[in-house]
């Protein structure tokens, strides 16, 4: 799956001067009002990126997770919000439903989160289980034709947005062979939303717990009509979700460092721009080594991504995009501590990006499996290689 070559380059000219244009002018609304206009959103549905990693015959773009990351990375030179707008339909939400949903729920599913006309979102995680996500309490008690599913999910990104959740339960005994994937309208009796969190950065994105008390949901919104195997389902979306969000990473440190090398040219101190002082340039010259770095992973294992069998798992693209989420997740957390550091007391003030960059990269490594998850999958291949 992946667009041709010319016509990709042109959906990328269009997102890139989306984020100059129009994204990058909006950043401080963005910033005062904690929520994205209503006339951005609607201009990403009209320009299709809620569907750039569904296949066009569902109604989407259909890009190659190489592409996916270049479009990612261009997102990152703006606040984060805007690109979570749709990355729960982009990634998490809807690609558990492409690898193993049956041919109708495809049908059914995918042209609306592709458009955007229905958002979606992934709801794994709870109050008792994270990082141990086979450990997951929310319970599927089969009745007839239908499921009653009890538990509470929580910090589930876009619930707020939402009109159906892909949501993990327990059908069966512990571990991981008793989880299920559910698609869940977000209007299903018994659902209910918490209160909004309020978090550490991140503006404008949507985050809450979703609640399911005695929720009905028929037997037939398992994704692929097989119980039990929704943990494998997940695992095979964090694949993917994680490269997409080592590409994010990248664009966010190429856009902290362009501010940066900016502020150090135009900012004088001793008679002369403090880029001319060496431990300024050290700072700059550490930063875009570890974003060379950074770069040069992703598009290796997106590659290598593209190259294997669609659907299907591969545990060593799975250890080497554990490999590159953690360094790019890392990676830019100093690059974002390294422009504060160079803007001085500019960089604790929250108009310019340092500030904001500085607060937004905490989390990301923390979802999608924290770094020190990244570690045991990567230290588990080795050892059983």
């Amino acid at each position: 799956m992946a667009l041709d070559a010319e016509s990709f380059s042109l959906l990328r000219a269009s997102v890139q001067r989306f984020i100059d244009d129009r994204l990058k002018p909006a950043e401080d609304t963005l910033e005062e009002l904690d929520d994205v206009p209503a006339d951005i959103v609607a201009d990403m549905k009209e320009m299709g990126l809620f569907g750039i990693s569904i296949p066009e015959s569902y109604g989407g773009i259909g890009l190659s997770m190489s592409q996916e990351c270049d479009v990612v990375y261009d997102l990152g030179h703006t606040a984060f919000a805007f690109r979570s707008v749709f990355g729960t339909n982009v990634g998490i939400g809807s690609q558990g439903i492409l690898m193993d949903g049956t041919e109708e729920q495809k049908q059914a599913y995918l042209p609306k989160i592709a458009s955007g006309d229905l958002i979606i979102s992934f709801a794994l995680t709870e109050p008792n289980a994270g990082s141990d996500a086979a450990s997951l309490q929310t319970r599927a008690e089969l009745d007839g034709d239908h499921y009653i599913i009890n538990g509470t999910k929580r910090f589930i990104t876009n619930a707020p947005r939402a009109g159906a959740f892909t949501l993990m339960a327990r059908t069966g005994g512990p571990g991981a062979s008793g989880i299920s994937a559910f698609i869940v309208p977000a209007d299903t009796p018994g659902i209910s939303l918490g209160k909004p969190d309020k978090k550490m950065g991140q503006r404008g994105t949507k985050t809450c717990d979703v609640v399911l008390e005695n929720a009905r949901v028929p037997a037939a919104n398992i994704i692929g009509g097989v119980p039990g195997v929704g943990f494998k389902t997940a695992m095979k979306v964090l694949d993917r979700g994680r490269l997409h969000l080592s590409a994010l990473a990248c664009g966010m440190a190429h856009r902290l460092i362009t501010d940066a090398v900016a502020y150090a040219k135009e900012r004088k101190q001793f008679g002369k721009p403090i880029g001319d002082f060496q431990l300024i340039q050290g700072m700059l010259a550490d930063s875009q080594a570890e974003l060379y770095a950074g770069l040069s992973m992703m598009r290796d294992c997106a590659q290598r991504y593209d190259a294997k069998p669609v659907g299907k798992s591969d545990p060593e693209v799975s250890m080497l995009a554990s490999c590159t989420k953690m360094f790019c997740t890392e990676m830019v957390g100093r690059v974002a501590d390294r422009a504060v550091q160079i803007h001085g007391g500019a960089g604790y003030i929250a108009e310019y990006t340092a500030e904001r960059f500085y607060r937004d990269v905490r989390l990301l490594r923390l979802y999608e499996g924290t770094t020190q998850i990244q570690q045991v999958i990567i230290a588990k291949h080795l050892l059983r290689d």
